[in-house]
């Protein structure tokens, strides 16, 4: 049983001297680390380009510039493969990193992230039923996107109408409702791969499981960016109210804060973006686990700026560990979720151990 009740902001964590030129510095600091790691990832890969050509072959395609016939090739693994992936993972980063904020909040658990409501479990029956049945074959390669997608909102759907009750919405009723659906999804999952005739499908599914952002096209950057720009602005502007629900629902509703409905709020955003997130780039785990506590030890347990930090870290670990899976092991590419595990992890309990965090910005 996780324990409930674990995720509350530190009194006075906003406060004192020099922690906001402090905090104003981390946020600065972050946004030129993003902007100099996405140029540089693009450098990466399979294919060698130096820095140089890779700026200008991305000069060339933002404004329409013309490029030397013998550069064609380096110029497409740039702007049509390299530029939408780097972007994409920057954007999956940060929007992971942000809901996972919501989500701890939402069910007051630390040990919560955006799968915990059983989105990636329903996400993964729908992909797991078109890579063996072929399902929305007619969608081409959106086909696996659009399932992803429809079974994480069904999943959600589930999820909110099992976990709702004449009590209202309560975390602890949304943790086990979603546990436990998860564990069905789970095993519907391994029964249409068990079912499968394709010796493939298995391996295909999992690979899907573990994330991979080796489909991103320019196509797929619009939606998933607009469902996190849109997400994140919505919890920067809940940032206050997130802090008091963080106390306690006594506590919010005396200080005027409605707790079950900020909390369907939360729910329908966080199921929107996760299942958004999901299909674009399978069921990467621990960023929305592990970043939100990042961002806590830097900048204390205020979500105004827990908000802010959190995703343009997600963000940078992202866009780096695209580059790891891509480079380590080419020219094939390793799992993301593999990844993330072998990097975040260490860092993180070394972070841990030197901070003295108490998962509350203390």
């Amino acid at each position: 049983m996780l324990p409930v009740d674990t995720v509350r902001p530190a009194p006075g964590a906003e406060t004192g001297p020099g922690r906001g030129d402090r905090q104003a510095l981390i946020v600065a600091g972050l946004s030129v680390v993003l902007m100099v790691s996405v140029l540089l990832a693009m450098g990466f890969g399979a294919i060698r380009v130096p820095y140089g050509d890779s700026l200008r072959y991305l000069w060339a395609g933002l404004t329409g510039g013309v490029i030397d016939g013998s550069e064609v090739t380096a110029y497409s693994v740039i702007w049509d493969v390299r530029a939408p992936r780097v972007l994409l993972a920057a954007v999956v980063g940060a929007g992971l990193s942000g809901v996972g904020v919501a989500v701890q909040v939402m069910v007051r658990n630390a040990l919560a992230d955006p799968f915990v409501l059983g989105v990636s479990s329903g996400a993964s029956v729908g992909a797991s039923a078109v890579v063996v049945f072929g399902l929305f074959a007619g969608l081409g390669i959106y086909a696996l996107s659009f399932a992803a997608f429809l079974g994480a909102l069904i999943a959600s759907v589930l999820v909110y109408a099992a976990a709702r009750s004449g009590a209202g919405l309560s975390p602890l009723r949304l943790v086990l409702t979603g546990v436990a659906m998860a564990y069905g999804f789970q095993a519907a999952m391994s029964l249409v791969v068990f079912l499968s005739p394709q010796g493939e499908a298995a391996r295909t599914v999992l690979f899907w499981l573990l994330g991979s952002l080796g489909s991103a096209t320019w196509a797929s950057l619009p939606l998933a960016t607009i469902s996190v720009g849109a997400g994140s602005v919505l919890l920067w502007r809940w940032s206050r109210q997130l802090d008091v629900l963080a106390l306690g629902d006594e506590t919010a509703a005396s200080l005027g804060t409605p707790a079950e409905t900020l909390r369907r709020k939360l729910f329908a955003l966080t199921a929107v973006v996760t299942g958004v997130l999901v299909a674009v780039s399978g069921a990467i785990g621990f960023v929305g686990l592990v970043l939100p506590h990042l961002a806590r030890m830097l900048v204390g347990a205020g979500h105004r700026r827990v908000l802010v930090v959190a995703p343009l870290a997600g963000a940078v670990f992202m866009v780096w560990v695209d580059v790891a899976c891509r480079t380590v092991v080419a020219p094939q590419e390793l799992p993301i979720g593999v990844v993330t595990a072998l990097i975040g992890v260490p860092v993180f309990v070394v972070l841990l151990q030197r901070r003295g965090y108490l998962f509350g910005g203390r």
